[in-house]
């Protein structure tokens, strides 16, 4: 790989209140530099293809144009937060790649310096420290072990430790200096954050008190956030005017990034009723997070709204009660009739968000939701892009039996997602003791939350269907959907979510008897489809309902089997697909790419 020549020793910048601190970098290992090869960087880079996102916003008006030029520069200071929750070396990374360099490219795939090899093993690209579990918001070396101990004697400690938006320190003289001088520099700061500053100045003066603490990411990313939270306020005041439901949103939002606290925000996003804009901005989705599955990294994301696509499509949506009710859980419960769902066009991601994400729903904070309910962003630009629909039925079809290949189709996949999401709203939302699921099954809850909503999307189809929603080709279509949606390249890593949920699925429908293998593909058996959907249903709900964290754990064990002449034979000839290679970078117009 050609790299641009380091400088040493390395520096990297760490953003206090009031400066930059440069600090040493060591070296890493020559073991820990040699996992990446060269043959590594071949793979990705020379199958590298552009997916260009532009779309017509010569509808917007004056203060619109004003609030998506902040926003987009609000994004930008996200994504190179969302970078530095993730690795600590990564500001430095950014900093010493050469433009357009494969590292360059590299670095903008994986949105930092660590990779993943094609032992599916994530290992640094550049000579940096190898990446950890918890990123780089918990101590670098912590273990759950250790924190699970601390905990067990301070369990009072547990909220603020493993809260959604914080960052778990060790309670070392250097941090806690360096934390109230933060607060000391920041007034306002200070005022919405009352009692940590009385918190961090007890245990300075009395370190034997406790071995960790938790700051708020409004004091950890105190300088960035502050920015944000200007440009954020100057984007309100911009469509004041022209779109006062975005302005209240972008105000609110903007006090948040301050507390940490997201609670009027969200109230005000999911009521609002936007004009020609929307942004989801902020810490939500909880992926990252390999240690405990609990800590949120930025995002933020930049829509057009799809005002004709959007009105049509909540006229559509049926009375989700009815899917509601029929769920096989015995705690059903009420959940809105209409939830906000719209159909956008993206400007441009930034963070978490980075990608080729299809949809969201948002907020994932079980309160907020059964208070102010959620959103549903329909990504359409993605969603219905030519190269990436027909890069993914070039792999579907050469892992099924030729008579299927035609039943895939776009509308199928846009009708699959929105019910998936949707299926987020539905379903056990709280344990039978009324604990919240992300901290009753700590690392699996996005794993199980996932493949819920994955099958309540499959099961609400055959009901759709029976109520005339959908045509018999339609059915066909949305089943692909589902099927193309577990096929894997190969065994995903534990730490893999989506990909480990999929592959779950995927082994259920073949014990199951959905899938077959016949002659190297698979065959899928229609009948026997919703049967397979609900009995694994049932399960996930079960498990969410009980939050039983070694049950849990042994079904996941049960069901990740990888059997190479089964699973293998179909990621065999996936691969061979003419798009089995393909990587997307994607780049925005709105950012001049």
């Amino acid at each position: 790989m050609r790299l641009q020549p380091l400088s040493a020793p390395a520096l990297h910048l760490i953003f206090s209140a009031s400066s930059a601190v440069a600090i040493w970098v060591p070296p890493v290992t020559a073991s820990a530099q040699a996992q990446w090869a060269e043959a590594d960087t071949r793979r990705i880079v020379d199958n590298v293809s552009e997916l260009r996102l532009a779309p017509d916003l010569s509808h917007l008006r004056p203060g619109e144009r004003a609030a998506a030029a902040k926003l987009l520069e609000a994004g930008l200071i996200f994504q190179e937060l969302y970078e530095d929750q993730n690795h600590p070396d990564a500001l430095w990374a950014r900093a010493n790649v050469a433009p357009g360099s494969d590292a360059a490219i590299l670095h903008r795939l994986y949105q930092g310096p660590i990779g993943t090899n094609g032992s599916n093993q994530r290992v640094p690209f550049l000579p940096v420290r190898p990446p950890s579990p918890g990123g780089n918001v918990y101590p670098l070396d912590l273990t759950m072990g250790e924190l699970d101990g601390y905990l067990s004697v301070h369990p009072d400690e547990r909220a603020d430790l493993l809260g959604e938006r914080t960052v778990v320190r060790r309670a070392t003289a250097e941090n806690l200096r360096a934390d109230l001088a933060t607060l000391e520099g920041q007034p306002g700061l200070k005022l919405l954050n009352p009692q940590l500053e009385p918190r961090l100045e007890t245990l300075r003066a009395d370190p034997s008190r406790a071995s960790f603490y938790a700051v708020p990411y409004a004091v950890a990313y105190a300088g960035r956030l502050e920015r944000v939270h200007g440009l954020l306020v100057e984007a309100a005041d911009a469509v004041r005017l022209e779109d006062p439901d975005l302005s209240a949103y972008l105000r609110l939002r903007a006090t948040d990034m301050l507390t940490s606290n997201y609670e009027a925000g969200d109230a005000a996003w999911v009521a609002g009723q936007f004009v020609n804009l929307n942004a989801q901005i902020g810490s939500y989705e909880t992926y990252d997070d390999a240690l405990y599955g609990v800590k949120a990294f930025y995002s933020l994301s930049l829509l057009a709204r799809d005002r004709a696509r959007s009105d049509e499509l909540a006229a559509a949506l049926t009375d989700i009660q009815e899917i509601e009710n029929s769920l096989p859980y015995e705690r059903t419960r009420s959940v809105r009739s209409q939830i906000p769902v719209g159909v956008y066009n993206v400007v441009a991601d930034f963070g978490q968000s980075r990608g080729t994400n299809t949809a969201t729903i948002l907020p994932n904070d079980a309160d907020h939701a059964r208070k102010y309910g959620r959103t549903i962003l329909l990504r359409y630009n993605i969603m219905t892009e030519p190269r990436l629909f027909e890069g993914a039925r070039g792999r579907f079809c050469a892992a099924v039996a030729e008579p299927h290949c035609a039943e895939l189709s776009v509308q199928g996949n846009f009708e699959r997602t929105l019910w998936h999401e949707i299926g987020h709203y539905l379903g056990v939302d709280r344990t039978v003791d009324g604990r919240m699921l992300d901290d009753a099954l700590g690392a699996a809850s996005d794993l199980y939350e996932e493949m819920k909503a994955d099958l309540v999307s499959l099961f609400s189809a055959q009901r759709l269907h029976d109520a005339g929603h959908y045509s018999d080709a339609e059915l066909r279509a949305f089943y692909a959907g589902g099927i193309l949606r577990v096929l894997q390249l190969g065994p995903p890593r534990r730490d893999q979510p989506y990909q480990t949920m999929q592959l779950m699925q995927w082994n259920w429908f073949i014990r199951g008897g959905v899938l077959t293998l016949e002659n190297g593909r698979l065959r899928i058996h229609q009948d026997r489809y919703p049967a397979a959907v609900e009995s694994l249903l049932r399960e996930v709900l079960a498990i969410q309902s009980a939050a039983d964290v070694q049950a849990a754990g042994r079904f996941i064990e049960e069901w990740t089997t990888w059997d190479p002449a089964v699973h293998g034979a179909v990621a065999t000839a996936m691969r061979g697909a003419s798009s089995a290679g393909r990587v997307w970078l994607v780049r925005y117009g709105a950012l001049d790419e």
